[in-house]
């Protein structure tokens, strides 16, 4: 069973927002990751500004993570700023990663503009910047992107000029994006995440009280299913909700990379994140996660 935490950042402490990736190159598993700065000194919110993305590698499967660095040439102009919630995914012999960019390291958490941004690269560590993309608002971040069933891409983010809703815009290249409008305005959210498992679209969303499901055949129409993550679990920095997650498949076998903030069931200051693995299932047509069951990870 892999081990609770997953993974703890060793700098700075604030592992956030994973997605995991395969490298095909080095034939390893990475999680990269918002590199939060919870042991640094600042005001205000500057903590979870100014981040990396944050490289975690596996060569036995998920079991055990190493520490990697961070991810280099990512500035495409002058300053210390901040990168967000990474989406990457291989297409046609590329990888694509979309980020959210902050420009500066803001001690606030309104007032400034938010944008995802678009990067190729071929192994993972050299990016090459392709262009800030065109969305709905100044106000975006928490990409995510999955193929549609007539061949084109779609991506959903978080627009926080839109009440803070999940809007949607679609791509035939991965490079040019068309508005597609909202898509969960219900109350605000974030970090939705998109996959398709067992003849079914699947799509978790973060409502800061746990993580909402919704379910669709189309990957447009979407009606809940319920919510996991909601209930503290008894692992290891495991007591408190799970946030901002990841799900990976893999056949009949799901597997959902979330963060926590362990400490802050006692501290509500507490700024430390650990990055957690759980495995997902369904019963009776809900999806279900037991985040304290024994799994073994067939990624």
């Amino acid at each position: 069973m892999p081990k609770a935490p997953l993974f703890r950042d060793p700098i700075y402490d604030g592992a956030a927002d994973p997605v995991l990736v395969w490298n095909r190159e080095k034939e390893e598993w990475w999680v990269v990751y918002t590199n939060r700065r919870a042991t640094a000194e600042g005001t205000g919110v500057a903590w979870v500004h100014g981040t990396d993305l944050g490289v975690a590698s596996s060569i036995d499967g998920g079991e055990t993570w190493t520490y990697r660095g961070i991810l280099q040439g990512l500035e495409f102009e002058h300053g210390r700023n901040t990168f967000w919630a990474p989406e990457i995914l291989w297409h046609d012999g590329l990888y694509h990663m979309y980020v959210s960019y902050i420009q500066g390291v803001p001690s606030e958490w309104k007032g400034h503009k938010r944008h995802i941004v678009h990067y190729t690269s071929r192994n993972l560590w050299d990016w090459k910047f392709q262009s800030v993309l065109e969305l709905s608002s100044d106000y975006v971040i928490d990409a995510c992107i999955h193929l549609m069933p007539d061949g084109r891409w779609r991506m959903w983010y978080k627009d926080e000029a839109a009440g803070s809703a999940t809007y949607a815009a679609d791509s035939h290249d991965l490079y040019d994006w068309k508005s597609a409008g909202p898509v969960l305005t219900h109350q605000p959210h974030e970090g939705a995440n998109v996959f398709f498992w067992r003849n079914a679209y699947w799509m978790i969303i973060d409502e800061w009280s746990g993580l909402a499901v919704y379910q669709s055949e189309n990957a447009k129409d979407w009606q809940r299913n319920g919510k996991i993550l909601e209930e503290p679990g008894t692992r290891e920095d495991d007591g408190s909700i799970g946030l901002h997650a990841h799900v990976h498949v893999n056949g009949d076998e799901a597997y959902i990379f979330y963060f926590t903030h362990p400490d802050r069931s006692f501290n509500p200051q507490s700024k430390r994140s650990s990055l957690q693995a759980a495995k997902l299932s369904i019963t009776d047509g809900v999806l279900i996660c037991d985040r304290n069951a024994s799994f073994s990870f067939c990624l």
